[in-house]
């Protein structure tokens, strides 16, 4: 029976079969018998690669961290998180030094990009904060919500917006140019991306119908 322990873009911790292309955490989420009793724990949500150093787990070890994935990093960004420090240490110094790029201040700590994400990824009431945005003006790799198409998340790409699936990308519609869009995506993570950061995006990006 597939696990919950997959995110899509809002956030949410859902049931799939497909594993994704990318693990992560935001805390200690399970119980002893393995079921998740919270959405998160603590400030620090980060996104890591499927394998490390031969490192080998048992996923939902009591209390370990809840092993939670992503199809990809995009995905991960568009929930809250940023990469990780330590298996992903060249990921995370480039995403460091494109945050606050345009104000020309020193990078920023580990600590400071979570301080900022957690206010940027949800409101006080604890659900997925958005901010408005024009399409036209977004850069790739970043998710947004469309009025009138549901709960569905696409993917800006290139001239097109891709619908996201648990198993990947399978809808292509034409991007249009005087839009405003519900941006998921954290905002500083847009800037970041806008600055020069590229987020590692699903193969089925490519042959999105």
């Amino acid at each position: 029976m597939p696990r919950l322990n997959r995110v899509n873009p809002f956030g949410e911790i859902i049931t799939a079969p497909e594993r994704g292309t990318f693990m992560g955490n935001r805390g200690v989420l399970h119980d002893e018998e393995g079921s998740i009793r919270r959405a998160w724990q603590g400030k620090r949500w980060i996104v890591c690669v499927l394998e490390f150093r031969g490192r080998k787990r048992k996923v939902m070890t009591p209390d370990r961290y809840t092993e939670l994935f992503f199809l990809d990093e995009a995905t991960a960004f568009a929930a809250g998180h940023r990469p990780c420090a330590e298996c992903r240490r060249e990921r995370f110094i480039a995403f460091r030094n494109a945050w606050r790029l345009e104000e020309n201040l020193q990078p920023p700590t580990a600590a400071e990009i979570d301080d900022q994400l957690r206010n940027e990824r949800l409101d006080p009431d604890k659900k997925k904060k958005v901010f408005l945005a024009n399409l036209a003006e977004l850069p790739n790799g970043v998710f947004i919500k469309i009025a009138g198409c549901g709960e569905n998340a696409y993917l800006v790409w290139n001239d097109r917006l891709l619908l996201w699936t648990a198993g990947g990308y399978s809808g292509r519609r034409k991007r249009p140019q005087d839009a405003k869009v519900a941006v998921l995506t954290p905002k500083s993570t847009v800037e970041a991306i806008r600055a020069g950061y590229v987020p590692e995006i699903h193969p089925s990006a490519v042959g999105a119908r």
